[in-house]
């Protein structure tokens, strides 16, 4: 832990964070949480995605504003490149995960941050995909996140920020776990 004399602020709500889990163990049921992207076709290989509302805490909720995804593959897969790959969302979310994640631990922990940049990379044949080798799998075979924090901590205080982060990462508990998925057609 890093004894500060000014507050430590890293933009994360801790007070609030802890309180909401306080409540949850309280009304487990409200913990539940289903999360939505709804997909249209655009052309070729490029789809729209837009994020607007998920439910959770027993009701439906709205974000602030819809968000919406451009979802394509480069030109040299004969396509027009009007956003990143689905595989390129799953590194961004993997990015995006981690480093919240060391954002409240940082905060939790007292420990002021002054930049935190991730680097994730992934690994993938696409004979798979293509259906070259059945024996190739379709998705990534390996995947590496590099961080570069700059904090009021020691290597080994950081080392642990990274680690809870990994331990909590709901986007990396989904790379790494078997997840059920039911894709069905209406």
């Amino acid at each position: 832990m890093h004894t500060a004399t000014q507050p430590i602020d890293n933009g994360v709500n801790v007070t609030a964070l802890l309180g909401a889990r306080e409540a949850l163990a309280q009304a487990p049921a409200a913990a539940r949480f289903t999360w939505r992207a709804h997909c249209d076709w655009v052309r070729g290989t490029h789809s729209r995605i837009a994020i607007e509302d998920f439910h959770g805490l027993g009701e439906t909720q709205q974000h602030r504003s819809r968000f919406t995804f451009e979802a394509d593959h480069p030109e040299v897969f004969a396509a027009e490149d009007h956003g990143p790959t689905p595989v390129e969302y799953v590194l961004v979310g993997l990015a995006a995960c981690l480093t919240a994640g060391v954002a409240a631990v940082a905060q939790h922990r007292g420990i002021q941050l002054r930049s935190v940049k991730a680097t994730v990379e992934g690994d993938m044949d696409i004979q798979g995909i293509l259906g070259m080798d059945p024996e190739v799998r379709n998705g990534f075979d390996d995947i590496r996140v590099r961080f570069e924090i700059d904090a009021d901590a020691s290597r080994a205080d950081i080392e642990a920020l990274v680690a809870q982060s990994q331990k909590r990462s709901a986007v990396y508990d989904l790379l790494t776990n078997p997840t059920h998925v039911k894709v069905e057609v209406k």
